[in-house]
């Protein structure tokens, strides 16, 4: 703590700049958990420094992603815990880059607060590093913003920002996309960050107990299931792109297989998803059956089990499981690309 800072006027006003402090000393053990060997500066500074590793990389381009957590931080006030929706921070942010080939570098966050409470900034931050630790990145900055008055006093909100690195001329784009490649899917670990608002609706999560065992989820709470952590794919990703040619990658986000898939498809081709092979976890059905949602519609707003989808050649299929498979990913086919007009059919 900074010795004699504290002021008592501004206490008067909400806020308590030695309770910051006191954030900063209880984060620290978990920040030095994400330390990798470009970190350049220590917590606290103005501006985290990152001193890059350009060994391999002939023509370096930094790619860059930011996000947040949206409304599924309301599930986090309501269930009062606060240690997993930093994973899904980092997951939102990182999931994104690596789309286009680039490995993680660094992660900076933003917290916003009602009130600083040190104990509950840190656990967010706890989990801020578990995902940068899954994700390789180093946490080197943030900053913790209290604001009373305009968030109420137990809420906060939360937003990640990452830089990663690849080589230009191994970026990912579609141009070798071809009539008879196969779509990969990686499984989603839940509903990951999207969503949350009809989610919410759907299940009016204020006036429930959220901590009530649910048969349709095998005994676990809505809860418990609601806030399991965004999958972060970055690792099994990286040991793909070292052996196999990729032709496209999506992270399966808002908008769902529609808005999504497609992002990674060049015009004149289409992604084919065969619905039948889609391995659909039982919170959709749950939804969808609560909801009275027709299933265009579920898979045009959710990932619906599916966190990520991966195009490789024909030929390259079974190499590609095989090193997905092998680095913890449940792997598996659910389509292929054909010639069209229309950017995704689901059938």
């Amino acid at each position: 703590m900074i010795e004699n800072s504290k002021s008592d006027v501004y206490a008067s006003a909400g806020v308590d700049i030695t309770a910051g402090y006191k954030a900063v000393e209880l984060m620290k053990k978990h920040i030095a958990t994400t330390m990798t060997k470009g970190v350049c500066s220590d917590v606290g500074g103005f501006g985290g420094l990152f001193e890059l590793d350009l060994t391999g990389i002939n023509k370096p381009v930094l790619v860059s992603g930011t996000d947040g957590v949206g409304t599924k931080l309301k599930i986090a006030f309501l269930m009062d815990k606060h240690d997993t929706v930093g994973i899904d921070c980092v997951a939102m942010c990182v999931n994104d880059i690596i789309c286009c080939g680039a490995k993680p570098l660094y992660f900076l966050d933003y917290i916003a607060c009602g009130k600083n409470f040190p104990e509950k900034i840190a656990d967010i931050v706890s989990g801020i590093c578990d995902g940068c630790v899954q994700s390789g990145a180093a946490l080197i900055g943030g900053e913790t913003a209290e604001m009373p008055g305009f968030y109420p006093i137990d809420e906060y909100d939360l937003a990640g920002y990452c830089t990663g690195i690849v080589d230009k001329d191994k970026i990912i784009n579609n141009k070798e996309m071809a009539e008879g490649d196969v779509i990969i899917a990686l499984a989603s670990s839940g509903v990951h960050s999207n969503g949350f608002s009809l989610v919410r609706k759907i299940f009016d999560v204020e006036n429930i107990d959220l901590k009530a065992p649910v048969e349709e989820l095998g005994g676990k709470s809505l809860g418990e299931t609601l806030l399991t952590p965004t999958k972060i794919y970055v690792k099994p990703v990286m040991a793909l792109l070292e052996k196999v040619k990729v032709k496209g990658i999506s992270h399966i986000t808002g908008g769902g297989f529609y808005e999504n898939i497609p992002r990674s498809i060049p015009e004149g081709l289409c992604a084919v998803v065969d619905r039948s092979a889609v391995k659909v976890l039982p919170i959709f059905e749950l939804m969808a059956k609560k909801g009275n949602i027709c299933e265009r519609d579920m898979f045009n707003t959710f990932n619906m089990g599916v966190g990520m989808s991966i195009v490789v050649s024909a030929e390259d299929k079974d190499e590609a499981l095989e090193i997905l498979k092998a680095n913890g990913e449940d792997a598996y086919v659910i389509g292929k690309i054909e010639k069209s007009e229309e950017r995704i059919k689901i059938c």
